[in-house]
């Protein structure tokens, strides 16, 4: 049987996605219309499915996408030269909220083995942070760093000093540059963690930054509330900060911020202000001393069973082609509607990829407020990136286009498919954090590391990371489990992707089942079985949003 080339995704779309490289005059049958290709289209891109008049509306994912920015004759390929953005406009309609819950048998008395934590919820994963709460104690921060993670075996990722040591030698033996750049270079080394010294704690996690003070007031008290998440977060065993002291991040700030997330805070905190203890090297070695005491406390705990419940995912994406939406976001989706079916919750942010499907998710709000809250908050980031001369149209990177995304409207149709179907039970704004179990909307960037870091401080203990182009985004204290959409990506960058969703272009493979593979795996990562590449890889990516404009 052949392989399908071409797909219509939503009845309603006037536009086919190619599935393979389409030649200039290949065939197309579809819906009772057969013509030529007019241009060559790639995989990933689309091509009209009848003739467009400028100005004519494009659909799809049965959403409006774009428009004609001149005429456009049948069997041609859609690209930023013939079309603009365009989405619909959005307002206060009738809740709809009916789902067809997924089955959940096969997951219903499963469970994964995780850290119970005081305030009733379940790490993936046990932590110790070192966290600056200004800049101005970062290098003190590095220099805990180095005292502590070799010595107590924490080093996860691989060591190139083999390579540079191979360098040494060709250039030493009088090696020219063109034979050093033709030179096969020893294997990088694996960094040994046989050592370490507290088998209960998956590692030290230093939070570097260049916030806490210079910016404006909302900045620090933002930043407090980020750090906060993390120190209250269910992978956190504990924390150690260091303070200034005259910054605009006061501690007590980020206690005001501890206690709203956590009023019954139990868990081992220490903290130390550099202008009230004295010397550097009094401030260090205080740090070092609480900081091991903590460590002892924090290796007592150990993995027990916990339910399907207690799993908080974080939805993401970034390097997204244009099989993103059909592929691996869909197949997140049934993820999500899963875990929302059994009790669990899931978080979607990255608002300006929501841009043109808000009347769909504000429709699905539980209530008005809800819908109102996200309308509010999409409506205020948008008029907030045009008044600095951009918009959400702005948000597609070059290489978005190239694979396919060529609008916004087109992305974050496809975006929103990691959500599922069920309905949204909360709408947050950075940094808040998690208190229902559901499907919640996060204001956040686009930007991957912004949002990832951002949906982790709202409370995501796993987070489902899906990429087209390939990324190597992770995060300090959660496991990010990069998921790719096409096969070719799957096999080209296997260092840095766990899972294949490209089986599900080529026909192999069904959304549900490759969504039902990918939550066995979540299963596993958070049992501490299986360590995600971005964990082996030691990819610690934290960057707080400062909430200015961040596409």
């Amino acid at each position: 049987m052949a392989a399908i080339q071409y797909i219509q995704i939503h009845p309603k779309d006037n536009v086919l996605v190619a599935l393979t490289d389409l030649p200039e005059g290949a065939p197309i049958d579809f819906g009772g219309q057969s013509f030529h290709l007019l241009t060559a289209v790639s995989a990933k891109h689309k091509f009209t499915l009848r003739a467009f008049k400028a100005g004519d509306e494009l659909y799809m994912y049965g959403v409006l996408v774009g428009k004609a920015g001149l005429d456009i004759p049948l069997g041609t390929a859609i690209t930023v030269d013939n079309i603009y953005h365009a989405a619909e406009d959005f307002h206060l309609g009738e809740r709809k909220t009916d789902w067809q819950r997924p089955d959940v048998s096969a997951f219903k008395e499963k469970t994964f083995m995780g850290f119970q934590r005081a305030d009733g919820t379940v790490g993936t994963a046990n932590y110790w942070l070192v966290i600056p709460l200004v800049f101005c104690e970062n290098r003190n921060v590095e220099v805990l760093k180095e005292a502590l993670i070799d010595k107590l075996g924490f080093r996860k990722a691989k060591s190139y000093e083999n390579e540079v040591d191979s360098l040494i030698e060709l250039y030493q033996t009088g090696k020219s540059v063109e034979e050093i750049l033709a030179a096969d270079l020893q294997p990088a080394a694996e960094i040994a963690t046989a050592n370490k010294l507290f088998k209960n704690i998956d590692g030290i996690k230093f939070l570097t930054h260049e916030l806490g003070c210079g910016g404006t007031r909302m900045d620090s008290d933002t930043l407090c509330g980020l750090l906060a998440g993390y120190i209250t977060h269910p992978n956190v065993a504990g924390a150690t900060v260091l303070s200034l002291g005259c910054q605009h991040a006061q501690v007590s700030i980020l206690q005001e911020e501890i206690a709203k997330r956590d009023p019954d805070f139990r868990k081992p905190l220490v903290i130390l202000e550099q202008q009230k203890t004295g010397t550097e090297r009094k401030l260090l070695e205080e740090a070092l001393k609480q900081t091991f005491a903590g460590l002892i406390k924090a290796n007592g705990q150990q993995r027990t069973p916990a339910t399907l419940d207690k799993l908080c995912v974080g939805l993401e994406c970034g390097g997204s082609d244009g099989f993103s939406g059909i592929s691996a976001n869909p197949a997140l989706g049934h993820v999500s509607d899963i875990l929302v079916s059994l009790g669990g919750s899931v978080v979607l942010a990255e608002f300006p990829e929501l841009c043109g499907v808000e009347q769909e998710l504000s429709d699905r709000c539980v209530d008005e407020a809800t819908a109102n809250s996200f309308m509010n908050l999409m409506r205020r980031y948008n008029a907030l990136a045009e008044a600095t001369g951009s918009g959400f149209y702005a948000n597609p990177s070059p290489g978005n286009i190239k694979d396919g995304l060529i609008t916004d409207a087109i992305k974050s149709a496809g975006a929103a498919k990691k959500a599922g179907n069920s309905p949204v039970a909360s709408v947050l704004d950075y940094p808040e954090k998690v208190n229902t179990a559901g499907l919640t909307l996060l204001c956040t960037p686009g930007s991957d590391v912004e949002s990832t870091t951002a949906e982790v401080a709202a409370g995501a203990n796993i987070v489902l990371f899906t990429t087209g182009l390939g990324t190597p985004t992770g995060n300090p204290v959660a496991p990010v489990i990069k998921i790719s959409t096409n096969t070719a990506l799957f096999n080209r960058m296997p260092d840095i992707i766990d899972i294949n969703c490209g089986t599900i272009i080529e026909g192999s493979e069904t959304i549900e089942a490759a969504g039902e593979r990918i939550l066995d795996y979540i299963i596993e990562v958070a049992s501490g079985n299986i360590k995600p590449k971005a964990v082996l890889l030691g990819q610690d990516d934290f960057i707080p949003w400062k909430r200015g404009v961040s596409l």
